[in-house]
């Protein structure tokens, strides 16, 4: 049997990158899932995960809307009778756009998705798990959460406020049963970081993608997910409050700030 058989996951942003790759690995390892993204190829996700013999569902909502958040709520406990763990991995880059030329409503929606999307996540999923006495929560927070240089500022002041609200919150389900945990991604290639990928291929510099970290290389979607796997199962059962860097060894010592590949 798997690490999460017979129970019942919902996993944001599973149209692609690591969403669509924790999708595939969770009902791998038997969990019942309702795949959420605003996009359209969360359809494609949930074909996938037929196709190797998994349980899954497709929704399209909008990981920043509270009102879409509750219906995705309701959608899982209604289809599988409970919700086990969700995963709040929705999330949106921003760009790299100089501080001066930032705007409000650049930072507003930035917050929406990246920070409100968890918090909202957490809210409406907590009384389900709290009846029960059992539940994890994986948010997606970012090395760039973690220290300077890694990305733009909205993004990273995002999931700066994903790990606080982690932290926090582990502490208000204190005596719950209910464990929450971020994992925080180094450099992945996804369709987020494709733009860096990108444009060091066509520079001839995709050599120096991944360098300066201690394993020399990027990271895969399927890293990612795999340590999310480990949080929401029971595996990880004295796990809580913590954010996790996946960053093949960067965060040892962030040595990258002001070095562009």
């Amino acid at each position: 049997m798997g690490r999460l058989a017979g129970k019942s996951v919902i996993i944001t942003g599973a149209g692609s990158g690591i969403g669509r790759a924790a999708s595939l690995l969770f009902t791998q390892e038997g969990a019942k899932l309702i795949a959420v993204d605003r996009s359209e190829s969360v359809n494609e996700t949930v074909e996938l995960v037929r196709k190797a013999g998994g349980i899954a569902e497709a929704m399209m909502a909008d990981a920043g809307s509270e009102t879409d958040v509750m219906a995705v709520i309701d959608r899982a406990v209604s289809t599988f009778g409970r919700l086990d763990a969700i995963w709040a991995n929705a999330g949106i880059s921003g760009g790299l756009v100089p501080l001066a030329e930032q705007t409000v409503e650049h930072w507003q929606e930035i917050l929406r998705i990246n920070l409100i999307g968890p918090f909202l996540a957490i809210k409406h999923a907590m009384p389900h798990m709290i009846r029960q006495k059992y539940g994890a929560i994986v948010c997606t927070a970012s090395v760039a959460g973690l220290k300077s240089g890694a990305s733009g500022h909205p993004y990273a002041a995002s999931k700066a406020g994903v790990i606080s609200l982690v932290q926090t919150t582990a502490y208000s389900l204190s005596g719950t049963g209910v464990r929450i945990n971020a994992v925080c991604p180094g450099l992945i290639e996804t369709g987020m970081t494709k733009p860096i990928f990108d444009n060091a291929r066509e520079r001839g510099t995709d050599g120096k993608i991944g360098q300066l970290n201690p394993l020399k290389r990027a990271g895969q979607p399927h890293e990612l997910a795999a340590m999310g796997l480990f949080l929401a199962s029971d595996d990880a059962s004295y796990v809580n409050g913590q954010a996790i860097p996946v960053d093949g060894g960067l965060t040892a010592s962030m040595p990258y700030a002001g070095k562009p590949i």
